[in-house]
């Protein structure tokens, strides 16, 4: 039964709640050059969590492991990490992955402090799209948020080399937290209004178990949405696609757009199609997963086993944590952030 269904390539997994496979990330590194707190904190992710280069995928088995989700019915793929621009010849792996027929989008998740060096290099190996994460414009609230380690004129400028390279319209993310940078939101907002690029609200989310996340911290979209309507008025605009994390808005005059992640106060594990593969090889079908999958094994048995592995794995998914949130808040240990990506 297995077999014909991979031979068929209309018949694609579903998972136990009816949901397709349709994006996959791929985190290529853990380590971070940032100890951004809401993700990494340097008092609790010592130097020695992080992986040997030997411990990580190849690009070989990464490459491996793509074509066999797009088989599957993978349509996109991110590049995460961890910082995935400290992954050398990274601009090597987007070549590779922009020859699998069938994948139609690349992109690229980072923090931009890097990028400056590298967005040439990554637009002329086939990288489609760049997200940024920026969650403060004040150069000290920015260096507390990245935990001592980053400037905010780094990522200024990594963002003004995508412009340079081609990227036309990047995604920059804005994690916001109670008390820490809620008054970031309408400097941002002014930023990149009026610019091609899309700035996204995300809520403070509990992912892993190092962050100290409390509901208190969290400031719900709606209320972002209110306060930055107060002086820029905005219209809801439809989803490009089923499944889009962000609820979009338009600015009504007509000044660009703008898109809210709202994982805790609105859940959308229903139409959640996403795998994550980490540097190490585990596939986690959740981001608030408590363990992965290893499917090394399979990678070294070929395509067949690893085709049918990956089937399985996504058929016997039954994830919906945000919608359970306070029902499994004591389900244990959860994979942290930095190893599979946001």
């Amino acid at each position: 039964m297995m077999n014909a269904q991979l031979q068929n390539p209309i018949t694609m997994p579903i998972d136990k709640l009816s949901r397709p496979l349709h994006d996959l990330r791929v985190s290529v590194i853990e380590a971070c050059n940032f100890r951004c707190p809401y993700c990494m904190p340097a008092d609790k992710t010592p130097d020695d969590t992080i992986l040997q280069n030997a411990a990580r995928l190849s690009f070989e088995q990464i490459e491996q492991a793509v074509k066999a989700f797009v088989k599957l019915g993978v349509r996109k793929v991110r590049l995460t990490g961890g910082e995935p621009l400290l992954r050398k010849n990274l601009p090597e792996l987007v070549k590779r992955l922009s020859r699998i027929s069938g994948l139609e989008d690349i992109a690229l998740t980072t923090n931009g402090s890097l990028l400056e060096k590298q967005a040439f290099a990554l637009k002329q190996a086939g990288l489609h799209r760049l997200t940024v994460s920026l969650d403060a414009l004040d150069a000290d609230i920015f260096s507390q948020l990245s935990g001592g380690r980053g400037q905010v004129r780094d990522v200024l400028s990594g963002i003004e080399a995508a412009e340079s390279a081609g990227f036309d319209s990047l995604k920059i993310n804005a994690v916001i937290q109670r008390g820490i940078n809620e008054n970031q939101v309408l400097p941002l907002v002014e930023k990149f209004r009026g610019t091609r690029h899309v700035l996204r609200f995300i809520e403070f989310m509990d992912v892993g178990n190092c962050n100290n996340w409390s509901m208190q911290d969290v400031v719900p979209s709606k209320e972002l949405q209110s306060l930055i309507h107060g002086l820029w008025p905005l219209e809801p605009v439809s989803a490009n696609y089923r499944g889009e994390v962000a609820s979009r808005y338009r600015f009504v005059d007509g000044t660009g757009e703008i898109g809210f992640v709202s994982s805790v106060s609105e859940p959308f594990c229903g139409d959640c199609h996403r795998a994550r593969l980490s540097a190490d090889g585990h596939v986690y079908t959740c981001l608030f997963a408590g363990k992965g999958h290893d499917i090394r094994s399979e990678l070294a048995d070929g395509d067949v086993a690893l085709h049918e592995k990956l089937s399985r794995l996504w058929m016997n998914r039954a994830d919906r944590y945000s919608e359970l949130r306070h029902a499994q808040a004591k389900q244990g240990k959860k994979i942290e952030m930095y190893f599979i990506g946001g």
